[in-house]
């Protein structure tokens, strides 16, 4: 079954580190719209496996025979996986860390796609993990009708029930007069009995799941009598509305519900650049740029390191105390010769997880771009 990166989850793979040998990060992208099927995927794992193997023999040279041998046993343990054990139902993208001599094996089943990539090193490569952390993870999912009320969370990329409030409805008459008016009053106060039955149980698991994010499938017409009913809670965990077929299941709800979390997410992207703006601006809380970012990084002050969508660097790192810098040179605290790392942002993506910052990839804005593609809020 899918699951949704945590960033509990994406700080335990941070602190991992190969003492010994070399640890293999790679990843594959199983969105239909790439890898439509298994015979497509399973080329494209075979063409990564032996990237891996030639990378481990390219960047680690200094490999012992049993660290090769490990090495090679790593490889062939994922292709086994990949053949035997791997389930793609639902899945859009793979990821998996092994290092048999540091006791790490970490199948990961994505719910959202990543880019087909392998690293071989020391530490796990985590870059295409971050824009996938959180992804809407304990949303609450109203469908409202006049009948219908059901009450969905999402949970590793799927809606799961966790209640609901339907109830069938008397239907309208065609017969005239009093009667027929009565009738429809009468139907119409059964309705608004539901929806208000309905807003009262939303604003029940609001309160007890801790005010997760809501999302409210209906027509039209469903939330402008359905906005009356809703709690003061409701209405501020409101991500927004969305609407699907009548009958709908899970997973063509889910569809219509994305592009809303979509907006959300850009909406909580467009707020962390607009503080950034600010505190940067007025010489506040904000750092610009590869090398004040790096000094903020390694010193534990970033709260939220930010950096452009594809942006790429090289940076470098204390092999002593893991301080990153900008340029090559030497440590300003133990005056060690500092290490080129392939990859700057993850590199800071490590460092900001350690120190218990959070990362965001600015997707839908560029306005990282005039200074160099990466920034941080800072905690002081």
């Amino acid at each position: 079954m899918p699951t949704t990166i945590s960033w509990e989850g994406l700080r335990d793979l941070a602190g991992f580190r190969a003492e010994r040998g070399c640890a293999i990060s790679l990843y594959l992208d199983l969105d239909p719209s790439v890898s439509p099927t298994a015979g497509d995927a399973a080329t494209r794992m075979s063409s990564l496996l032996d990237a891996a193997e030639r990378a481990g023999e390219a960047t680690r040279a200094d490999l012992a025979h049993d660290e090769r041998q490990a090495l090679r046993g790593d490889v062939e343990r994922i292709r086994r996986y990949f053949d035997e054990e791997f389930n793609r139902d639902g899945a859009r993208g793979l990821a998996l860390f092994c290092a048999a001599l540091g006791g790490l094996w970490r199948p990961l089943v994505l719910t959202g796609p990543v880019p087909d990539e392998v690293r071989v090193g020391s530490d796990l490569y985590l870059v295409p993990l971050v824009p996938l952390v959180g992804q809407g993870e304990g949303v609450l999912v109203a469908v409202v009708g006049r009948e219908r009320g059901e009450l969905y969370r999402l949970r590793d990329g799927r809606l799961e029930e966790v209640a609901d409030r339907s109830e069938h409805q008397p239907r309208r008459h065609d017969q005239g007069g009093r009667s027929q008016a009565r009738i429809q009053r009468h139907i119409d106060q059964r309705a608004a009995d539901h929806l208000r039955d309905v807003a009262q149980e939303l604003d029940a698991q609001v309160r007890s799941l801790g005010h997760p994010g809501v999302v409210v499938v209906c027509s039209e017409q469903t939330r402008a009598e359905l906005s009356e009913f809703l709690s003061s809670e409701v209405r501020g965990a409101l991500m927004g509305w969305a609407h699907a077929e009548a009958h709908a299941g899970p997973p063509g709800l889910l569809e219509a519900v994305s592009p809303v979390l979509e907006e959300w997410r850009a909406g909580q992207e467009g707020e962390a650049l607009d503080r950034w703006r600010e505190e940067a601006g007025r010489g506040g809380k904000g750092a610009s740029g590869w090398a004040p970012t790096l000094e903020a990084v390694s010193d534990g002050r970033v709260e939220l390191l930010l950096y452009s969508e594809g942006v790429h660097r090289e940076a470098w790192r204390c092999p002593a105390c893991g301080r990153l810098a900008a340029e090559a040179g030497s440590c300003p605290l133990d005056g060690e010769a500092l290490e080129s790392g392939a990859d700057g942002i993850d590199l800071a993506v490590h460092r900001t997880l350690a120190h218990g910052g959070r990362v965001c990839v600015a997707r839908h804005r560029r306005d990282l771009d005039p200074v160099e593609g990466i920034g941080a809020l800072l905690r002081y």
